[in-house]
C-alpha cells in the first residue's frame, strides 16, 4: 500500500474545499464558480490545484449500489463538473465517511467501498476527504486502522490515482500508523473561525487557530513528502481581522500543512488574495524538503518558529499571540539554530545568511547583526535566510 499512496503530493496539496463557508449549502453552479474565480484571480498560477466538494453532494444508491449525485444540486452529474473543472487546470475533490451515514447525513462508504471508490475513478475524482461520523461507540466503533486500509485498498484498485485525506480527527493518532494508507491526515477536531477558543458542539469541540496549532506539537517527525500532517482547513478569508489572516497561513506554512482554503473565493478581498497567493509564503509551505518546522524560541507572547528549506536556507517566523505589539531583538549568535530531529544546522558564524523579508521579498539585512523585532497584533513577521555565498 505504500506504494500506491507514496507517488501523490510529494508537497503538501493545496485547493479549496466547500465545508468552513458554505456547510450543506452546495451545488454545481457554486462549484463552478469557484473553479472560474481560482482561475481568475491567481490562485491556480500559484499553486492551488484541488477545488473539494465536502458533504452534501449525495444522493441516493442506485438498484446496483452505486452512490449518485443529488439530481437538485448536481443535475449534470460529477463527471460533467469534473471535466468543467479539469478543463481549467483544475483537480476535483469529493466527500465521503467511513460509516453508514456522513456527518451530514447522507449515504456513507461503509460496506460500499470499492462501489464508491470505482464511481469515484469513472466520474475523473482526483482527491477524496473520508470522515469518521457515524461508525459505532464504544466496543461496536468501527476500527479506524482498517476502514481506512480498507478504503485506500479500494481507491488502489479503481486504477485512478487520488489523493486521499483521512479525517478522524486525530483520535486514534493516525499519524503513528497511517503513512502508506493516506497522503494527509487531521490531527485535531475542526478548526473554528477564530484566533483563540473553543466551541462546544455538544458532544464535541471546534478549536480556533492557536489552539490548532498548539495540538501540532511533537508530531513533526512523522509527516514528509507524501504523507502530511492535517491541522484542518485555512480560515484565511474568514478571520475578521488581516493580523490574524496573515498570522494563519504564515503559520501553517511553517507547519508544512495542507493549504485547502474554506472562504468565498470569488468573494475575496483583494489583500486576502495575496497573503494566500505570496509566492515566497507558498514555496516555504511547498519546499521540497518537506520538514515541518517547529517552535525555536518561546516567550510568554511572543514565538519565535524555524524551519530547515531546501538549498541550505531556513524560514523564521515571529508569531505574536497577543493583542498588543511585541518587540524583540533577535540575535543569531546566543541561540545555535538547528533542527536535531534532521540534523540540519544553520551553524550562524561559521556560515552567514543574507535575511529576506518574506512577504515583500525585500533584503532586511543578514545574520551577522541581530534583528530588531516589532510585531503588531496578532501578525507574524517571516523570514527567509539565504546562504551568502
Amino acid at each position: 500500500m505504500a506504494q500506491s499512496a507514496a507517488p501523490l503530493v510529494q508537497t503538501p496539496p493545496m485547493g479549496w474545499n466547500s465545508w468552513n463557508r458554505y456547510g450543506c449549502r452546495i451545488d454545481e453552479g457554486l462549484i463552478r464558480g469557484v473553479a472560474d474565480a481560482m482561475v481568475a484571480n491567481g490562485m491556480r498560477d500559484a499553486g492551488y490545484a484541488y477545488v473539494n466538494i465536502d458533504d452534501c453532494w449525495q444522493g441516493e444508491r442506485d438498484k446496483d449500489g452505486f452512490i449518485q449525485a443529488d439530481p437538485a444540486r448536481f443535475p449534470s452529474g460529477i463527471k460533467a463538473l469534473a471535466d468543467y473543472v479539469h478543463a481549467r487546470g483544475l483537480k476535483l475533490g469529493i466527500y465521503s465517511d467511513a460509516g453508514t451515514k456522513t456527518c451530514g447525513g447522507r449515504a456513507g462508504s461503509q460496506g460500499h467501498e470499492f462501489q464508491d471508490a470505482t464511481q469515484y475513478a469513472r466520474w475523473g475524482v482526483d482527491y477524496l476527504k473520508y470522515d469518521w461520523c457515524n461508525t459505532g461507540a464504544g466496543a461496536a466503533q468501527r476500527n479506524p486502522r482498517e476502514a481506512y486500509a480498507t478504503m485506500r485498498a479500494a481507491l488502489d484498485q479503481a486504477g485512478r490515482p487520488i489523493v486521499f485525506s483521512i479525517c478522524e480527527w486525530g483520535d486514534s493518532k493516525p499519524w503513528e500508523w497511517a503513512t502508506g494508507i493516506g497522503n494527509l491526515w487531521r490531527t485535531t477536531g475542526d478548526i473554528a473561525n477564530c484566533w483563540s477558543c473553543k466551541l462546544g458542539h455538544g458532544s464535541w469541540n471546534s478549536l480556533g487557530v492557536m489552539e490548532i496549532l498548539d495540538k501540532q506539537e511533537g508530531l513533526r517527525r512523522y509527516a514528509g513528502p507524501g504523507h502530511w500532517n492535517d491541522p484542518d482547513m485555512l480560515e484565511v478569508g474568514n478571520l475578521s481581522d488581516l493580523n490574524e489572516n496573515r498570522s494563519h497561513f504564515a503559520m501553517w506554512t511553517m507547519l508544512a500543512a495542507p493549504l485547502i482554503v474554506g472562504a468565498d473565493i470569488a468573494g475575496l478581498k483583494p489583500e486576502i488574495t495575496r497573503i494566500l497567493t505570496n509566492p515566497r509564503l507558498v514555496a516555504i509551505d511547498q519546499d521540497a524538503l518537506g520538514i515541518q518546522g517547529f517552535a525555536w524560541q518561546r516567550g510568554a507572547e511572543l514565538e519565535i518558529w524555524a524551519r530547515p528549506l531546501s538549498g541550505h536556507r531556513w524560514a523564521i517566523a515571529a508569531l505574536n499571540r497577543s493583542s498588543v505589539a511585541q518587540s524583540h531583538v533577535l540575535d543569531w549568535s546566543k541561540e545555535p539554530l538547528g533542527d536535531d530531529l534532521n540534523q540540519t544546522f544553520a551553524k550562524i558564524g561559521e556560515h552567514h545568511f543574507n535575511l529576506i523579508d518574506a512577504w515583500t521579498g525585500k533584503h532586511v539585512g543578514d545574520t551577522q547583526n541581530a534583528l530588531p523585532l516589532h510585531v503588531a497584533p496578532r501578525d507574524a513577521q517571516v523570514f527567509i535566510l539565504e546562504p551568502k555565498a
